[in-house]
């Protein structure tokens, strides 16, 4: 049994001894059992909180997330259902909330939120960065646009969230390709940049690099590069030649790592911007350098 299941159907139909069972698996939540070795994956996990509700739960936020698709999602967050319980055991948020039977899908035998009911319930129930970049990566994934997680919002008037889930739909952009690119995003509006286009193309005629986002009038390219982008020497070989490209075609573009701060990105924008002539001063709140 590489998969979870309630010990009391194992028990009942003969497949496990209680011997068995006791030596040989163990709970992860009440009656939900999982063999001694096996990893606690996202899947498993949000598989075995779908079999404690009894089969009638429905997997919501971030599992529901990574069911239809989206990546960079950890795999002990907590599984979040629609399934009235005062007090689900730790692992698992419980929320009785209202929905139509039009917002819930099957995937892979599970009842499941359909992605624009998900994307709603990130964006109530997140913290702004963390939903926008779960956001993105959902609409990368299944193609979803805010407008209709909007629609859906106004079906919602009173609940929990939903004011904050307005004004956070509105910032999806499925153009974004990791967290941080989603993070590097946000700071740049968040400054006072007009919003960036994401992915844009850059070609000198036989070859196309893609910039993370950047402003095509004004020809300012923003990249995030990670970690990979140093430690993979194919990689960084491949990163010289496109940046070559691009430079060549006209573009200034910033490379932003991890170790810049909110305010050292904002300088270097700023001075993009000025040496395009441009007087377009972005900000950042002094808490945030």
């Amino acid at each position: 049994m590489d998969s979870p299941f309630l010990g009391t159907e194992a028990l009942r139909s003969g497949a496990l001894t209680r011997a068995q069972l006791r030596w040989n698996y163990r709970a992860i939540l009440p009656n939900v059992y999982v063999h001694k070795d096996a990893r606690a994956s996202l899947w498993m996990r949000t598989k075995a909180a779908w079999l404690w509700s009894g089969r009638r739960a429905i997997i919501a936020g971030r599992a529901a997330a990574a069911l239809h698709g989206a990546l960079w999602i950890d795999s002990d967050i907590p599984i979040e259902l629609l399934w009235h319980c005062p007090r689900p055991p730790p692992g698992i948020i419980a929320r009785n909330e209202r929905f139509s039977f039009d917002e819930i899908v099957r995937v892979r035998g599970l009842y499941v939120t359909s992605p624009t009911r998900t994307a709603l319930d990130l964006a109530r129930h997140l913290t702004r960065d963390p939903a926008v970049a779960h956001l993105d990566a959902l609409a990368r994934a299944t193609g979803i646009e805010s407008e209709s997680v909007l629609d859906l919002a106004e079906l919602y008037p009173g609940a929990r969230g939903v004011a904050q889930a307005r004004d956070v739909a509105p910032l999806l952009d499925a153009g974004a390709q990791s967290p941080r690119e989603s993070w590097l995003r946000l700071v740049l509006t968040d400054a006072g940049f007009p919003r960036p286009r994401t992915q844009i193309p850059v070609t000198d005629g036989f070859s196309t690099a893609y910039l993370d986002m950047g402003w095509d009038d004004e020809m300012i390219g923003c990249d995030y590069d990670g970690e990979k982008h140093f430690s993979d020497r194919s990689r960084f070989v491949h990163d010289i030649g496109r940046n070559e490209l691009v430079a060549g075609q006209g573009w200034i573009v910033r490379h932003v790592v991890a170790e810049h701060s909110r305010k050292f990105i904002v300088r270097r924008v700023n001075e993009a911007f000025r040496l395009r002539g441009i007087a377009l001063r972005g900000t950042v709140r002094p808490d945030c350098a």
